[in-house]
């Protein structure tokens, strides 16, 4: 009787497992995922100048001669050995060409001798009782016992005081003229290769100050692989000589360029440049032509873009080729750092 009661209990159990699977079977499937909208930030297109820049740092110095101009700096050295008898001029102080800026006494002649003897020797040539040999080998005298500044311009430094001894490879003094200014910078040579005189050029001081290319060297330094470039710098401008300064030169313009905020343009699994055009309330996949970058800003080409166009900025990375989008935060190209992006 046990026996029976058993297998009836276990039969029954095993009807019930098979009702409860039939049931599971009969059950109605789940709803279809509905497709996920994604929350972007907006855009927008426009018509920009856009530049390619060589950027390095140069050094301001004194103006080189040209064929019109003396060089505009000077290190004055003694014209012969002896002991400074007199300095006649203080850093800072501005000279004209010509000017005595110390004398020297060299063994028993002075400077104020010597000057005695050419106003001698000029009076009587005046007359007619020396000749004019005498005259020019008394002036050459004193031009040895004097240093005279050889252009306009300012005392930059004055190295020897009254009582020492100096030579012909003693630099007495430092004359420049502040109006004649130049920036010197050496560009890596493989950055070199679109400089030419006449390229604007942007010292990034503050204020900033443009002036152009006046010089591209045409040889390529051994020492650092560069090329030496120099730019004549405005008259009566912020800049000093030995100031150390960045400034970058403009070999490229862009005018009217159709021009995407940086952060729209994204690169797509082939490996293409593409935008996110919004269309409604969606996003579609442009492929994009990329040029010049600028403050933010990449110049890019596709027919069927145009100015005023909306693309997705924030969030436009790993979108699909069509998607339902939301715009949040869209300030018509800014962005509002502070604002969520839906993953």
């Amino acid at each position: 009787m046990k026996r029976i009661l058993l297998f009836l209990t276990a039969a029954l159990a095993l009807a019930g497992c098979g009702k409860g699977h039939h049931d599971d079977d009969d059950a109605p499937e789940a709803d279809t995922a509905t497709p996920s909208v994604v929350s972007v930030q907006t855009g927008v297109l426009k018509l920009a100048t856009l530049h390619r820049y060589v950027q390095g740092y140069g050094t301001v110095e004194t103006a080189p001669a040209t064929a019109e101009l003396p060089a505009a700096g000077a290190q004055l050295a003694a014209p012969s050995a002896g002991v400074v008898a007199k300095v006649t001029v203080l850093d800072g102080q501005h000279v004209e060409k010509g000017d005595v800026l110390m004398e020297l006494n060299s063994g028993t002649m002075t400077a104020e001798n010597a000057a005695q003897e050419v106003e001698r020797l000029k009076q009587l040539f005046a007359q007619g009782n020396t000749s004019l040999k005498n005259l020019q080998s008394a002036e050459a005298q004193l031009a040895l016992l004097r240093v005279t500044a050889p252009l306009s311009g300012t005392i930059a430094r004055v190295n020897v005081k009254p009582g020492q001894a100096v030579d012909s490879t003693t630099v007495v003094a430092e004359v420049m003229d502040l109006n004649r200014l130049a920036v010197a910078a050496e560009i890596p040579a493989a950055e070199a290769g679109d400089l030419q005189s006449g390229n604007a050029v942007e010292v990034l001081t503050e204020p900033p100050v443009t002036t152009e290319l006046s010089f591209v060297s045409p040889n390529v330094s051994k020492d650092n692989d560069a090329v030496l470039v120099r730019a004549l710098l405005p008259v009566g401008g912020p800049l000093r000589p030995g100031q150390y300064v960045p400034l970058r030169i403009v070999t490229l313009v862009h005018t009217n360029t159709l021009s995407a905020p940086i952060e729209s343009v994204v690169t797509d699994e082939d490996g293409k440049s593409v935008v996110a055009l919004v269309k409604g309330d969606e996003a579609i996949q442009t492929t994009v032509q990329t040029g010049l970058r600028e403050n933010g800003w990449v110049e890019i080409a596709a027919s069927e873009l145009k100015a005023s166009d909306i693309v997705v900025t924030v969030g436009a990375y790993g979108l699909p080729e069509k998607t339902k989008i939301t715009v949040q935060n869209s300030s018509g190209g800014e962005t509002s750092k502070n604002s969520s992006v839906a993953k």
